[in-house]
């Protein structure tokens, strides 16, 4: 801010072309119309220094195009000159030089080729408004994009799952994109006053300030009879076959000792809920999880890989009865189960710490469940479990090429 007159400062490359104006030998007036500025604060800047141009500003390279290379891009193109060539003599990189020409452009006269015509001034003036600050937050201006942002996030999307899925459901209308930064902003810093303040409950960590995430995770003791990770099979690791879960619990209050059991799908990150009632010993996750393993086509029951803890003691007789090949990971090893430790996360915004977890009934989870698997993944390319899995099943196509968690 200018703290004289309590506006917005100038934009940098404004001041630079006024003092690089005055050191070709235009008046501070004369310099100040050239760059669109009043007389009066031509007058101003050139008393502040006394007529000496910053040192700042003597020799700098700015990361913004000059209006002198702006004229010369105009002359080379008029040349018909090629980008790379351009941008070789101005010593930028062609990316710049094609973004700058797509920037404002008319057509020339000449009929026949119609060719866009690229001027300088008219550029000049385009990138001077775009430097202009403050600017209008992107979803203060959008009603149509805020309002689907909004309803987005009452659905528990997040801000990055919506902005990837917003340029899948728009693919032709960029004033419906926006980024997930900015759906953080608007969110949390009010003075960019676009979303409702109370939608920041339905993100997963439901904080009402940004702050890094941190977890601790525990282990407990190991048991016998297990088969360890390091037998699995290399067609696990890399989720080519679907069928292959990675399992743990989430852990209500220490006073209730109640838990959910969750159950994650490999290939398609598709999610499945144990409803455990009376706490977690090893003959209530066997009967919970027989039961929930009954309800899947017999393709998608090939393996479980699980924590090293006590409530898969009956693991043989879970292997019997449901025909999983049961894997165990190493001692303080989560990266081992990378699906099911992402999405235990995740679902602890409906499940929370500290919570009894006894009060969510099976019709509950399995509704929790449905809600995060038709959340968009990045992981899936942005599409959702539910149809990733849809898809196998009906074999329209194979499980997506994915990374190794998440």
């Amino acid at each position: 801010m200018d703290a004289r007159e309590g506006r917005p400062a100038p934009p940098a490359e404004t001041v630079a072309r006024f003092w690089a104006g005055v050191r070709r030998g235009l008046s501070q007036e004369e310099a100040a119309v050239v760059v669109g500025v009043s007389r009066r604060t031509g007058n101003r800047w050139f008393g502040q220094r006394g007529g000496v141009m910053p040192p700042a500003m003597v020799g700098r390279r700015s990361r913004s195009l000059s209006f002198r290379e702006r004229e010369e891009i105009a002359l080379l193109r008029a040349r018909d000159a090629g980008v790379r060539e351009i941008a070789r003599e101005l010593d930028r990189s062609p990316s710049t030089i094609s973004r700058e020409l797509r920037r404002v452009q008319h057509h020339g006269n000449r009929p026949a080729r119609r060719r866009l015509e690229y001027r300088a001034s008219t550029a000049q003036a385009d990138a001077d408004r775009q430097a202009q600050r403050p600017k209008r937050a992107r979803l203060a201006s959008n009603e149509r994009l805020r309002q689907e942002v909004q309803s987005r996030l009452v659905d528990d999307h997040s801000p990055e799952q919506i902005a990837r899925r917003l340029r899948e459901d728009f693919p032709d209308d960029p004033e419906m994109w926006v980024s997930h930064e900015t759906i953080y902003q608007s969110l949390y810093v009010q003075s960019r006053g676009t979303l409702k303040r109370e939608l920041v409950k339905h993100l997963r960590t439901g904080r009402t300030v940004r702050k890094p995430h941190r977890r601790n995770d525990q282990r407990r003791e190991r048991f016998a009879a297990m088969v360890m990770i390091s037998e699995r099979p290399a067609e696990v690791e890399d989720r080519a076959v679907p069928g292959h879960w990675e399992g743990d619990l989430i852990l209500g209050s220490a006073r209730s000792g109640s838990a959910v059991g969750t159950l994650v799908e490999r290939a398609t990150r598709f999610v499945m809920l144990l409803h455990l009632p009376g706490g977690h010993t090893a003959d209530i996750v066997q009967e919970a999880m027989v039961a929930k393993m009954a309800t899947l086509p017999e393709q998608l029951r090939v393996s479980l890989t699980w924590d090293q803890g006590s409530e898969m003691a009956n693991h043989v007789q879970i292997a019997e009865a449901t025909g999983l090949a049961i894997y165990f990971c190493d001692p303080h090893s989560p990266w081992q189960r990378g699906s099911n430790e992402n999405t235990n996360g995740l679902l602890r915004q409906y499940l929370p710490k500290g919570a009894d977890l006894s009060f969510y009934g099976p019709g509950m989870l399995d509704n929790i469940a449905a809600q995060l698997n038709s959340r968009p993944r990045k992981t899936l390319k942005w599409r959702t479990p539910a149809e990733t899995l849809q898809a196998l099943l009906s074999g329209e196509s194979g499980p997506p090429g994915v990374a190794t968690t998440g």
